[in-house]
Protein backbone atom coordinates (compact mmCIF):
# COMPACT_ATOMS: atom_id res chain seq x y z
CA UNK A 1 0.00 0.00 0.00
CA UNK A 2 1.08 3.21 -0.72
CA UNK A 3 2.53 6.00 1.95
CA UNK A 4 0.92 8.35 0.60
CA UNK A 5 -2.31 7.34 1.80
CA UNK A 6 -1.58 8.72 5.19
CA UNK A 7 -1.75 12.03 4.63
CA UNK A 8 -5.39 11.87 3.52
CA UNK A 9 -6.33 11.07 6.91
CA UNK A 10 -4.83 14.82 7.65
CA UNK A 11 -6.43 16.19 4.90
CA UNK A 12 -9.57 14.34 5.93
CA UNK A 13 -9.07 16.17 9.93
CA UNK A 14 -8.11 19.48 8.51
CA UNK A 15 -11.29 19.57 6.00
CA UNK A 16 -13.81 18.83 9.08
CA UNK A 17 -11.80 21.73 11.15
CA UNK A 18 -11.98 23.76 8.39
CA UNK A 19 -15.50 23.28 7.91
CA UNK A 20 -16.52 23.55 11.69
CA UNK A 21 -14.52 26.98 11.82
CA UNK A 22 -16.92 28.09 8.60
CA UNK A 23 -20.19 26.93 10.25
CA UNK A 24 -19.50 27.68 14.07
CA UNK A 25 -20.81 31.62 13.15
CA UNK A 26 -23.43 30.53 11.35
CA UNK A 27 -24.77 27.99 13.28
CA UNK A 28 -27.97 30.59 14.16
CA UNK A 29 -28.93 31.09 10.64
CA UNK A 30 -29.07 27.64 9.88
CA UNK A 31 -32.00 25.60 10.49
CA UNK A 32 -32.59 22.24 12.37
CA UNK A 33 -32.92 19.99 9.04
CA UNK A 34 -29.72 21.42 7.24
CA UNK A 35 -27.89 21.34 10.56
CA UNK A 36 -29.19 17.54 11.55
CA UNK A 37 -27.83 16.80 7.93
CA UNK A 38 -24.92 18.41 8.40
CA UNK A 39 -23.82 16.69 11.87
CA UNK A 40 -24.68 13.12 9.80
CA UNK A 41 -22.55 14.02 6.79
CA UNK A 42 -19.34 15.45 8.56
CA UNK A 43 -19.50 12.65 11.28
CA UNK A 44 -20.40 9.95 8.68
CA UNK A 45 -18.00 11.11 6.58
CA UNK A 46 -15.00 11.83 8.60
CA UNK A 47 -15.66 8.15 10.17
CA UNK A 48 -15.96 6.41 6.65
CA UNK A 49 -12.76 8.32 5.30
CA UNK A 50 -10.71 7.31 8.38
CA UNK A 51 -11.68 4.03 9.06
CA UNK A 52 -10.73 3.06 5.53
CA UNK A 53 -7.79 4.48 5.21
CA UNK A 54 -6.62 3.14 8.50
CA UNK A 55 -7.63 -0.62 7.86
CA UNK A 56 -5.10 -0.15 4.58
CA UNK A 57 -2.43 1.13 6.72
CA UNK A 58 -2.62 -0.97 9.28
CA UNK A 59 -4.56 -4.29 8.16
CA UNK A 60 -4.09 -6.71 11.13
CA UNK A 61 -4.96 -4.40 13.56
CA UNK A 62 -9.00 -4.10 13.51
CA UNK A 63 -10.06 -3.78 16.68
CA UNK A 64 -7.38 -0.76 17.32
CA UNK A 65 -9.13 0.72 13.79
CA UNK A 66 -12.60 -0.29 14.81
CA UNK A 67 -12.27 1.87 18.12
CA UNK A 68 -10.38 4.63 17.49
CA UNK A 69 -12.12 5.24 13.78
CA UNK A 70 -15.98 4.61 16.16
CA UNK A 71 -14.49 7.35 18.60
CA UNK A 72 -13.31 9.87 15.78
CA UNK A 73 -17.05 9.42 14.20
CA UNK A 74 -18.70 9.98 17.60
CA UNK A 75 -16.61 13.24 18.66
CA UNK A 76 -16.68 14.96 14.65
CA UNK A 77 -20.99 13.71 14.84
CA UNK A 78 -21.79 15.25 17.93
CA UNK A 79 -19.82 18.46 17.36
CA UNK A 80 -21.30 19.30 14.44
CA UNK A 81 -24.67 18.82 15.97
CA UNK A 82 -23.87 20.61 19.13
CA UNK A 83 -24.07 23.75 16.63
CA UNK A 84 -27.45 22.95 16.42
CA UNK A 85 -29.92 21.27 18.70
CA UNK A 86 -29.77 18.36 21.13
CA UNK A 87 -31.40 16.39 17.91
CA UNK A 88 -28.43 16.95 15.83
CA UNK A 89 -26.48 15.87 18.42
CA UNK A 90 -27.80 12.17 18.89
CA UNK A 91 -28.22 12.25 14.87
CA UNK A 92 -24.74 12.83 14.35
CA UNK A 93 -23.70 10.70 17.06
CA UNK A 94 -24.85 7.77 16.45
CA UNK A 95 -24.37 8.31 12.72
CA UNK A 96 -20.46 8.93 13.52
CA UNK A 97 -20.81 5.36 15.45
CA UNK A 98 -22.90 3.27 12.70
CA UNK A 99 -19.95 4.75 10.11
CA UNK A 100 -16.96 3.72 12.41
CA UNK A 101 -18.05 0.62 13.04
CA UNK A 102 -18.59 -0.31 9.24
CA UNK A 103 -15.67 1.63 7.17
CA UNK A 104 -13.25 -0.74 8.20
CA UNK A 105 -15.14 -3.98 7.32
CA UNK A 106 -15.83 -1.80 3.63
CA UNK A 107 -12.09 -0.60 3.85
CA UNK A 108 -10.62 -4.21 3.86
CA UNK A 109 -13.14 -5.46 1.67
CA UNK A 110 -11.94 -2.92 -1.07
CA UNK A 111 -8.37 -3.10 -0.32
CA UNK A 112 -6.96 -4.23 -3.90
CA UNK A 113 -5.54 -0.52 -4.50
CA UNK A 114 -5.71 2.93 -3.91
CA UNK A 115 -8.27 3.75 -6.51
CA UNK A 116 -11.07 2.95 -3.95
CA UNK A 117 -9.68 5.25 -1.12
CA UNK A 118 -9.22 7.97 -4.12
CA UNK A 119 -12.88 7.94 -4.66
CA UNK A 120 -13.64 7.94 -1.25
CA UNK A 121 -11.76 10.90 -0.64
CA UNK A 122 -13.32 12.93 -3.70
CA UNK A 123 -16.84 11.68 -2.44
CA UNK A 124 -16.19 12.99 1.66
CA UNK A 125 -14.71 16.56 0.17
CA UNK A 126 -17.75 16.94 -2.43
CA UNK A 127 -19.77 15.84 0.30
CA UNK A 128 -17.68 18.66 2.60
CA UNK A 129 -18.13 21.68 -0.50
CA UNK A 130 -21.97 20.78 -0.68
CA UNK A 131 -22.54 20.52 2.66
CA UNK A 132 -21.02 24.30 3.03
CA UNK A 133 -21.95 25.90 -0.16
CA UNK A 134 -25.85 25.08 1.51
CA UNK A 135 -24.93 26.48 4.62
CA UNK A 136 -23.92 29.72 3.29
CA UNK A 137 -26.93 30.22 1.16
CA UNK A 138 -29.32 29.69 4.17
Amino acid sequence: MPQWIGWFLLLNLTTACIAYLFLYPRRNLIGFHLGMNIAMAAGGGLALGTGVILINLFPLHFIEVIISTALLGMVAGGLFGALFDYQSVLTGYINGLMMGIMSPMVGAAASEGPMFILFIELFILSCYVLLLTSAYRS
